[in-house]
């Protein structure tokens, strides 16, 4: 990956009358990038992306994408994306082939026999390809919507809740894709998505804003190594190590104790001192679990307010 900027954004604000949707947002979308744009409901995640593919006009800020300005490079920039907003919308009497046909020849695509059975292969859908939309289930129409998006072989993909209605297999599909179509095809994937787990397994970057504003934007790798750790210490005699600890600077990491585990919010890097602590200090620990999520990450920073 290197780093040029795909997508760049600059004090992005989206005014509705005395609602502000998105509020000088900054964000910066590298090439290769899978990209996860995190935010709880109303965060401003649909209003952005909106403003991303030009149907919707900014109150004020820039949008720059491929190097270029969306106001004054509108079709030459749209032409390069493929993108999948709320649901997709398909002829439902045609047949899932079909629709990427015609689709494919109103956009001026390749439709060929090779190309539309290749993409239907790709989302796992080549097995009903001679059967009508209007016997999809919804997340069979997702599967369309995203060869649909990627017809014109994109550069930039933008995904927003692309795996909605899809079960936990359909899920790792998707995901195995976007993870195909960044590694193997070179695409940039802008990914939306309140499925926490699902962006940790796959962003290589990421951003959360809430209430519009940007909260924290970096790796995932990064972002998730710099917060502090639920770390779970099994001991053989709690109330020992609790009293060992009280006076120790672990005490302000200490949130609870249970049976025979102490539990501690704490950078990573204390981890081991603390074992060594304990153990120095006659408590035998069995074993120590650390456990940190996107989703404890996430939570963290929206719920801390402004």
């Amino acid at each position: 990956m290197n780093g040029d900027k795909i997508i760049e954004v600059k004090n992005l604000t989206k005014r509705y009358k005395n609602l502000v949707a998105v509020d000088e947002l900054d964000l910066n979308v590298h090439r290769g990038d899978v990209f996860g744009f995190l935010g709880p409901n109303g965060a401003g995640k649909s209003t952005t992306i909106r403003m991303l593919l030009s149907l919707i006009k900014p109150t004020k800020g820039s949008i720059n994408i491929f190097g270029k300005s969306l106001k004054e490079n509108r079709n030459y920039i749209l032409k390069r994306i493929g993108a999948i907003v709320e649901k997709p919308d398909f002829y439902l009497y045609l047949t899932a082939y079909k629709n990427l046909e015609v689709l494919g020849k109103i956009s001026g695509c390749d439709t060929s026999n090779n190309r539309i059975m290749e993409l239907l292969n790709l989302v796992g859908l080549e097995a009903r390809y001679n059967s009508k939309v209007k016997t999809f289930s919804h997340g069979m129409k997702q599967r369309l919507g995203l060869a649909q998006a990627l017809l014109h072989d994109p550069e930039l993909i933008i995904l927003d809740e692309p795996t909605t209605g899809l079960d936990p297999q359909g899920m790792k599909e998707i995901r195995d894709l976007i993870i195909f179509l960044s590694r193997e095809k070179g695409k940039t994937v802008f990914l939306s998505s309140h499925i926490l787990h699902e962006v940790e397994l796959i962003a290589t970057r990421m951003i959360i804003i809430n209430k519009g504003k940007t909260k924290v934007e970096g790796t995932v790798e990064e972002l998730l190594k710099s917060d502090k750790m639920n770390v779970t210490f099994e001991v053989d005699d709690v109330s020992k190590a609790f009293d060992v600890l009280k006076l120790t600077q672990w005490n302000e990491s200490f949130l609870k104790k249970e049976k025979n585990n102490l539990r501690f919010d704490m950078p990573q890097d204390e981890i081991a001192e603390l074992n060594k602590f304990l153990i120095e200090n006659g408590i035998n620990v069995s074993a120590v679990i650390p456990v940190r999520s996107l989703e404890d990450y996430f939570l963290k920073i929206t719920e801390t307010g402004e």
